[in-house]
């Protein structure tokens, strides 16, 4: 039972007695929204109190367990506990009780559904298990869709030629990729829909040598840094090539991002030969000696002198 003492039905609902059905149903709504459990979390009191208020609504809406309940010659309604199994969604519990929810959209649904009306012949009561019609099995949960990738690297012959790759998918599957002739560095490569949810699989193609050689096609990219004063005053440095190590005259006043060409230093196919680009990266050194400083202060005065010539 939801009580050990017989419960005054219309004073659990703030009704007086013999109120209209109209005047119930309101009153049984406004109780039902005040102690629902999903909007008094953890409160034993609240979750007791709407068990009585649904159990009241239930005698005072039925003719015949109303006249048996004033007559008090009623079976306790509680000997079933209709929350046994948990407490329904608020809005759904007022749908089933009240006959409030949205219109199915055929009416195989809305015969299927538990309703209630107010015609005493009619009438239906929340008065056992939730729910009284099973709802249907919700759907199963949908799956992201996963992104993945995964970096291949390739020697600059491969990437030239083109080579094949196995790629171990995320569910075990092992498949043989071919990557295409005249592959560069930073391309990738997408596997469409082998991920689970549906996601594509993307090879990142790293094609790059230990002296810091970067292969696109048939054009090798490198990156020279630079010291400012080399940078302003010109240089000659030895930079790599595919072939071995060669001399580059730097030009002065070389800022950064300035590429420098080296003709036929790159890879060869079908008399094709590529060019070797170096681009000059200008870097300043992270410790500075007190000489150093004062230079660099001495610049930065000339520059500003200069600003105001």
């Amino acid at each position: 039972m939801t009580s050990t003492a017989e419960p005054n039905y219309w004073s659990l609902l703030g009704l007086e007695p013999d109120s209209d059905a109209d005047a119930l149903k309101r009153a049984f709504r406004r109780e039902a929204r005040r102690w629902h459990p999903d909007l008094n979390a953890n409160d034993r009191q609240a979750e007791e109190r709407f068990k009585l208020v649904n159990e009241a609504y239930a005698v005072l809406s039925d003719p015949k367990r109303r006249r048996a309940w004033e007559g008090r010659s009623i079976d306790p309604p509680s000997h079933v506990d209709p929350f046994a199994s948990g407490f329904p969604d608020f809005e759904d519990y007022l749908e089933v009780v009240l006959g409030l929810g949205r219109r199915r959209a055929n009416d195989e649904d809305d015969e299927a559904r538990q309703t209630v009306t107010d015609s005493p012949g009619d009438s239906q009561h929340f008065s056992g298990d939730w729910p009284a019609t099973a709802p249907p099995p919700p759907p199963p949960p949908v799956q992201a869709a996963e992104t993945l990738e995964t970096d291949v690297l390739l020697t600059p012959d491969q990437a030239l030629c083109g080579t094949a790759v196995e790629i171990e998918l995320s569910d075990g599957t092992v498949v043989e990729v071919l990557t295409p002739p005249q592959a560069g560095d930073g391309w990738r490569l997408r596997l469409a829909g082998v991920t689970p949810g549906g996601g594509d699989h993307f090879l990142h193609l790293r094609v790059q040598t230990e002296e810091g050689l970067r292969i696109d096609g048939l054009r090798v990219h490198y990156r020279l840094e630079l010291l400012p004063a080399d940078a302003a005053l010109g240089c000659a440095v030895d930079v790599p090539t595919l072939t071995g190590p060669v001399t580059l005259q730097v030009p002065p006043g070389s800022s950064s991002g300035r590429l420098l060409r080296l003709r036929g230093r790159g890879l060869e196919s079908d008399d094709r030969r590529g060019d070797q680009l170096v681009e000059i990266v200008v870097v300043i050194p992270a410790q500075l000696t007190e000489a150093e400083r004062a230079l660099y202060r001495r610049l930065q005065e000339l520059a500003l002198e200069t600003e105001l010539d």
